[in-house]
């Protein structure tokens, strides 16, 4: 069915899923915004774009909804899994995906009435890496500096999981300070591709609670990726063991991370609806 479309979420982290061989409009930045936006389009956190792939299973595109791409998304791997297994594209319950990122593989850990319900992901290395971020620091890695925002200085923890992460750690959360302050952060000059941003809670050895800007989303109720920046940056600081629950907003990930920092990320995903863009829409896309 051309233009046929999924709508799903991960902890309340929603996507479209499309697959570019049966879309007959081209996805331009602001085909994507409009998509996106909850009053003129469908509505939703992003899109995911099947694409073909030379080195992996599948390919995959992670469009954010301000018509930027996101080199990978934790959530939306999940969900693009669950597509994939559900809709018949994978033969079996371990596929590989190729994403800017990164190659990953996912794997299908059970059903729900013959859909995938709860998916792991290998996520990939932790980086540290500053210029490999990238940070622009005199140091080798971002851990604990400085960061001179207008009114405030936050003391940062960089870290890549295929895409950029700035983690502030906190001894407690609010939310508005997250909405007044994740923007500046996303988009200060020490962050030359802008970046990811969390500010984490740490509250015991194999929990943590997080609250989530995402890079060309915004707030955000849970984030995969940021929920592994989270667990590296914990992890290297010595706050915490190697196994942690990630509590969001959204709902809760099972993060592990190896001694090589190898990442695996485990959670549940749930499809919300199906359907096909309608001529009208097409039409404004089209504009």
């Amino acid at each position: 069915m051309q233009n046929f479309y999924i709508k799903s979420h991960g902890l309340g982290n929603d996507y479209i899923v499309l697959d570019q061989e049966n879309i007959s409009f081209e996805l331009t930045e602001a085909a994507i915004v409009r998509i996106c936006d909850v009053h003129f389009g469908i509505g939703s956190d992003g899109i995911l774009l099947k694409v073909p792939s030379d080195v992996a299973d599948f390919g995959l595109r992670i469009l954010n909804p301000d018509g930027s791409e996101a080199e990978k998304s934790g959530n939306g791997l999940r969900i693009f899994a669950k597509y994939l297994y559900d809709y018949g594209f994978a033969s079996t319950k371990h596929f590989s995906v190729e994403t800017p990122g990164g190659v990953v593989t996912a794997g299908i850990i059970d059903e729900k009435k013959g859909k995938a319900h709860t998916i792991k992901v290998e996520m990939g290395k932790a980086i540290f890496d500053a210029p490999k971020i990238p940070v622009l620091t005199q140091n080798a890695e971002c851990i604990g500096e400085p960061l001179h925002m207008f009114d405030q200085i936050y003391e940062i923890n960089c870290v890549s999981v295929g895409n950029p992460h700035c983690v502030v750690l906190k001894d407690e959360l609010d939310e508005s300070e997250v909405k007044r302050y994740g923007s500046d952060i996303e988009n200060h000059p020490m962050f030359p591709n802008r970046i990811n941003v969390q500010f984490a809670k740490v509250v015991s050895r194999n929990e943590v609670e997080v609250m989530i800007w995402e890079r060309g989303a915004g707030w955000t109720l849970a984030s995969g990726s940021s929920s592994c920046a989270v667990a590296a940056i914990v992890v290297k600081r010595g706050l915490t063991d190697r196994n942690l629950t990630i509590k969001m907003p959204g709902g809760d990930l099972r993060i592990e991370i190896d001694e090589d920092w190898e990442i695996r990320m485990t959670g549940e995903v749930r499809e919300i609806a199906t359907g096909t863009f309608s001529p009208e829409l097409l039409e404004d896309l089209a504009l």
